[in-house]
């Protein structure tokens, strides 16, 4: 896949900002294995999603310390950190973590990919979008895709995982729900990092309360084993990244960062391969390939200094 975009007119030149485009790549590709591993621990979704908040919520605070930012909490802003918190972290990566324990970490890279397929249509109803043809075949090869996954008897390992393909698609509508209403109202001037730091920590104190009335909090005082380590790696990759996907809109533009989306899924492919030792059927295959030319064709031709905001635990 070729990176283009508006790169090659920044400073700091193609080959380092393509280089950073791949380690953001690996590093978002990463988290999809690493939390397979965290909900085998046998914690409660609810309990790791606190615990994800909170890391996420320290180190986006340190990152927004050495940038001089103090996290604003006005009115609007503690609304907008309430929306992202729950549409954004609490409500979608409950159901990234429910549905990881019963299905591969691969498949989980390839569903999450189908933001863009789920943000078409609500543009359209929102009317923040016009129709096109193009974005149309984009999302119909999308759908292909996930019923590539769905449908054929030798897709899946198991076919009892098909009934949790729903609960993974959840995650990424509900980001394109955010993303356009974010798209349509904007974040009041708060920065992204910001954002995602304040929604962090409003999502912490939604899933405390959830976590322990359903019997799922996690103690953090051990024993900590590969679950727990896993945890606390996904969750620090995510801030860092996000970070510097921020950095890379400022630098290279959104067109040229939103190619991150591609690498993500791949490269989760790859690392679930790689440290799970997951293998998958042809048909799984022929769903990552229509997938990523559904999103060349789905996503929207951005503006190149638009900001972008992503959802807290997975991007585009």
């Amino acid at each position: 896949m070729p990176l283009g975009g508006d790169a090659p007119d920044v400073p700091g030149g193609r080959g380092t900002l393509t280089m950073a485009l791949l380690v953001m790549g690996a590093g978002w590709g990463l988290t999809q294995p690493l939390v397979k591993i965290a909900v085998s621990g046998g914690h409660g979704p609810m309990g790791l999603v606190f615990w994800q908040l909170v890391i996420g919520a320290i180190l986006l605070t340190v990152v927004n310390s050495l940038r001089g930012l103090r996290l604003p909490f006005h009115r609007k802003a503690l609304f907008l950190y309430t929306f992202i918190a729950l549409l954004g972290t609490v409500i979608p990566n409950w159901a990234s973590f429910t549905s990881a324990f019963h299905l591969p970490a691969g498949v989980m890279s390839i569903v999450i990919s189908a933001v863009p397929m789920f943000s078409f249509p609500i543009a359209l109803a929102l009317k923040g979008d016009q129709f096109s043809a193009r974005r149309m075949a984009g999302l119909m090869l999308g759908l292909a895709g996930v019923a590539l996954i769905a449908l054929p008897e030798t897709s899946l390992p198991d076919r009892a995982m098909v009934a949790f393909l729903p609960l993974a698609l959840l995650a990424p509508f509900c980001y394109a729900i955010e993303g356009n209403l974010v798209a349509r109202w904007g974040t009041g001037n708060v920065d992204p990092v910001q954002v995602l730091q304040g929604a962090s920590i409003v999502g912490a104190f939604f899933a405390l309360p959830l976590a322990l009335g359903l019997g799922q909090f996690v103690d953090p005082r051990g024993p900590w084993g590969a679950a727990e380590y896993a945890l606390l790696g996904s969750s620090s990759i995510h801030a860092l990244v996000y970070s510097a996907y921020v950095w890379m809109v400022g630098r290279a533009g959104a067109v040229f960062a939103a190619q991150v989306s591609y690498l993500v899924t791949g490269l989760g492919v790859v690392w679930a391969m790689f440290l799970l030792g997951e293998r998958y059927s042809g048909y799984v295959w022929a769903a990552l390939a229509l997938m990523a030319v559904g999103l060349t064709l789905v996503q929207p031709r951005l503006r190149s200094k638009a900001t972008l905001i992503l959802p807290a635990k997975d991007p585009i």
